[in-house]
């Protein structure tokens, strides 16, 4: 695609204090700072010809591989940006942070490839970003994979060796599952510090803002065959809130065993996740399994201070989905590990009618019996676990229980089924092989 390279002066965020280093001190001054001011919702100098867009045409605007940010100085982590556009309209501003120094990134249309889009014009140099992604080299030696993605309102994915992205984990969910709309929370900025040659984790800091919330976050990622995220949050109230959900999995089931109505599908199972388990503070584990409803559904599990919980994919057999583009049986697994003392509350789960797998229908969050109020600020830490049945992560709650995965086919010997799907005249006169005695 052709048009004039914008000037390299993207939008910015406010500037950070050159006099001390940046920090999660600097960045809950910040906001705190934005509580005390109306919240306005940050949609600009973004041209129709991207705000109309539809997903199609944005699936083929690509961040550049070789534009990759420290790629050329070879460190473990590099990081990518994703173009605004379709229904990501919110402006991300996005800064690198060195030695404590904030070094902001500016936008260039040299860093992606649009594809087949033929744009009117070029984007202007404001229009800034809607988000990063970050690859590290999972398996030494085989080059940088996608490891993390921050997209789209306060959404965020991870995942570990072998697994592929599936459900997301959200920075605040507020009022969901209310009789009004549901306030969107966005992570407006980001700070990324830059790591060492031989660093195994990363960490980001993010602004948070919406009009009841802001808050100040930061996420030290650590890949691996089990992926890790360790949350450490302080959030701001403008004013007071219904229902505040704290560490919120959404994830998506349309079809599978527990479904009770006719799916026009030829897959026998559509899901990211098959069942919520809970660990609670007395020891006991609950598991509740995922539906698609016919209405509305909310479940609340009240506890005081749980061991954790989280939205699992327990299901690993490959024939009960039979989907060679989702792979669904390797999407992670999402476990919240609570840091620190959460109190008397409840684990929510919403499970929401859904017509196709494209929509998001399943929320589960915590959810404090201390009110929400305005003017408060209140501090959530807590660890995120991306696991498949084989990464048996030691968390607070100890090792999962025996026959949490047991829908995960156990092998009998070390024979392998193939099967073959093929279309043809000449078929039917291929005459089988005999059988070996």
């Amino acid at each position: 695609m052709a048009f004039a390279q914008p000037r390299e002066d993207a939008h910015k965020g406010e500037a950070a204090n050159p006099s001390s280093p940046f920090g999660m001190g600097e960045l809950e001054q910040r906001a705190k700072k934005l509580a005390a001011k109306p919240f306005t919702k940050d949609e600009g100098d973004l041209p129709d010809f991207l705000s109309n867009m539809d997903s199609e045409h944005y699936r083929d605007i690509h961040f550049k591989p070789e534009k990759s940010l420290w790629r050329e100085e070879r460190l473990p982590f590099q990081v990518q940006l994703f173009h605004r556009g379709y229904m990501y309209k919110d402006r991300v501003a996005v800064n690198l942070v060195s030695g404590g120094q904030v070094q902001p990134v500016p936008y260039s249309s040299d860093f992606f490839d649009f594809g087949q889009n033929l744009f009117p014009a070029a984007p202007p140099p404001t229009v800034s970003y809607a988000g990063v992604r970050f690859h590290y080299p999972l398996r030494k030696g085989d080059g940088q994979e996608d490891v993390a993605v921050f997209l789209g309102a306060s959404a965020f994915r991870a995942v570990g060796m072998g697994q592929v992205y599936g459900l997301s984990a959200r920075g605040l969910a507020i009022d969901t599952g209310l009789p009004k709309a549901e306030e969107v929370p966005v992570f407006k900025e980001f700070w990324v510090e830059k790591p060492a040659p031989n660093a195994d984790k990363l960490t980001v800091y993010a602004l948070l803002d919406s009009p009841s919330a802001t808050g100040a976050f930061r996420f030290v990622l650590r890949p691996g065959l089990a992926t890790t995220i360790d949350v450490n949050s302080r959030v701001y109230f403008r004013k007071n809130v219904d229902r505040l959900g704290v560490a919120p999995l959404t994830s998506m089931y349309f079809h599978g065993e527990n479904t009770d109505r006719f799916i026009d599908d030829f897959r026998p199972e559509v899901h990211d996740s098959d069942g919520l388990l809970m660990a609670r503070n007395s020891g006991e584990w609950t598991w509740r399994s995922l539906n698609n409803p016919r209405q509305l559904r909310i479940s609340v599990l009240k506890d005081i201070s749980p061991k954790g919980f989280g939205l699992m994919q327990r299901d690993r057999a490959f024939d009960h989905y039979q989907d060679l583009d989702a792979r669904y049986q390797q999407r992670s697994s999402l476990w919240v590990e609570p840091l620190g003392d959460w109190g008397a509350g409840s684990v929510y789960l919403i499970e929401i009618p859904s017509e196709a797998e494209k929509y998001d229908n399943i929320v589960a969050f915590w959810v404090s019996d201390q009110p929400a109020l305005k003017g408060q600020e209140r501090v959530f830490n807590y660890r995120l676990h991306y696991l498949l049945d084989s990464s048996w992560s030691r968390t607070a709650a100890g090792s999962f229980p025996p026959g949490w995965a047991c829908r995960r086919p156990v092998p009998t010997s070390v024979a392998s089924r193939w099967t073959l799907s093929a279309t043809s005249s000449s078929i039917s006169a291929i005459r089988p092989p005999s059988r070996p005695s």
